[in-house]
């Protein structure tokens, strides 16, 4: 395939390199001559490692080349891949001139009477909603009815890391391709064709959100594990020792386990434990933001489940909670999230009612019957049995846990507090 590559800098530098390894005729287009004349005399303009060797063997193939203007070659091109950059603007929004700048460029060097099905791909990191509102209509309205069935947009972010580019970019994490309708992309699955690794095929906005949420996860982990440093060095302990042991546990410490969205945390472990960690970040000086945030985030998601159920039914209309402890089959109500948000329904003015066969008001002991009676008095009366579920009449039933899977409601609405979708 003829392969064009907008922007040669850190990506569109390895991409180019990579594709031509794969085979394919690569022309990459950057405004900076400084650039292109690098390329072209088998060069490479940045410090990656393998890069050079790369560029100094597809221009010997004669499968490189670098031009500063688009000319003719987007005629016979298979595929253009923008690989421009989006810097923060002063705002701390994307700076999308760029996109805008070469977005326009290719806009005006498309041919109506094209021969073959170009597909443009987007590689930069760029707002969702970005392909559809901005790019979209730029390259929309340059062509004639007829000739945009020729013309394929995608959405295709990258997932490479500098100093170890080429390995990442042939043996990548994921590879996400985002079309209109969620569909393959022909052109793009030629591209990757011969790397080992997941595809996604989604819309445009999936995978646009794909980076935002890769990168700021990254610097979770980063701002994570430094505030644990900052506190374990406080007390004279080894970070990285403390670090060696978290790392061990790929059950739960390493995994996609509390990684996926759905209810808030709570139970007896995580809210008091993280409280107590507050403090001691406190206590010894050790500033912690990210930590001192946690349970404010977390109220804040509590808030938002609630306004999910609110959204669904009006003020007064009858619900039934099926769950109420933080675990389905435990009676563990301490800091349940679904005991907050009985007690929001019901200062909304909802009818409630409490489907939960593992709790029974009269055994709660302890810090268990202290919490479940100062944030739900009327606790007795709200809890019903399954042949009154079954026989009444329920305008939204809520599946908090796996305690919804013991009935069966058909023809009733449901919210799943356990997903987000």
């Amino acid at each position: 395939m003829k392969i064009l590559i907008f922007g040669l800098g850190y990506v569109g530098c390895t991409a180019a390199a990579c594709i031509t390894k794969q085979g394919h005729h690569v022309v990459g287009i950057d405004v900076a001559q400084d650039k292109v004349d690098i390329i072209n005399a088998g060069q490479s303009p940045i410090e990656e490692p393998g890069l050079g060797d790369l560029i100094k063997a597809a221009r010997d193939e004669g499968l490189l080349e670098a031009r500063t203007s688009i000319g003719d070659a987007l005629d016979d091109a298979d595929v253009a891949i923008v690989c421009v950059g989006t810097p923060s603007a002063a705002d701390g929004a994307h700076d999308m001139r760029y996109i805008i700048s070469v977005t326009n460029d290719i806009a005006r060097a498309l041919d109506d009477d094209r021969a073959k099905v170009l597909t443009i791909a987007y590689r930069s990191t760029m707002r969702p909603g970005t392909m559809e509102d901005l790019v979209g209509p730029v390259i929309e309205g340059a062509l004639s009815y007829s000739a945009k069935s020729n013309v394929e947009l995608v959405y295709n972010p990258e997932f490479l890391r500098e100093s170890s580019a080429i390995q990442d970019y042939f043996e990548p994490p994921k590879i996400v391709i985002g079309t209109h309708d969620g569909g393959p992309s022909q052109n793009m699955d030629a591209l990757h064709d011969g790397i080992d690794a997941p595809i996604f095929h989604v819309k445009y906005r999936e995978a646009e959100i794909t980076k935002f949420v890769d990168n700021t996860w990254h610097a979770v982990k980063v701002g994570f594990a430094n505030e644990i440093g900052r506190i374990c060095q406080k007390q004279n302990i080894d970070p990285r020792t403390v670090h060696d042991i978290f790392k061990s546990d790929t059950k739960l410490n390493l995994s996609a386990y509390y990684t996926r969205p759905g209810g808030p945390f709570g139970g007896s472990c995580l809210p008091k434990d993280v409280r107590a960690l507050q403090y001691m970040s406190s206590d010894l000086g050790a500033n912690t933001p990210m930590i001192d945030m946690l349970m404010r985030s977390n109220d804040a998601h509590k808030h938002f489940q609630a306004d999910r159920v609110k959204a669904l039914l009006p003020e007064g209309g009858k619900i039934l909670l099926a769950g109420l402890a933080f675990k389905a089959d435990t009676d563990d109500l301490r800091e349940s999230p679904n005991v907050d948000l009985a007690r929001k329904l019901l200062e909304a003015g909802y009818e409630l009612a409490i489907f939960d066969p593992a709790i029974a008001a009269e055994k709660l002991v302890g810090q268990n019957l202290g919490y479940a009676y100062s944030n739900l008095p009327s606790l007795r009366q709200l809890l019903i049995s399954k042949d009154d579920v079954q026989n009444g009449k329920f305008d939204l039933v809520i599946k908090a846990n796996r305690t919804f899977d013991q009935l069966d409601l058909a023809d009733t609405q449901v919210i799943d507090l356990d997903s987000m979708d």
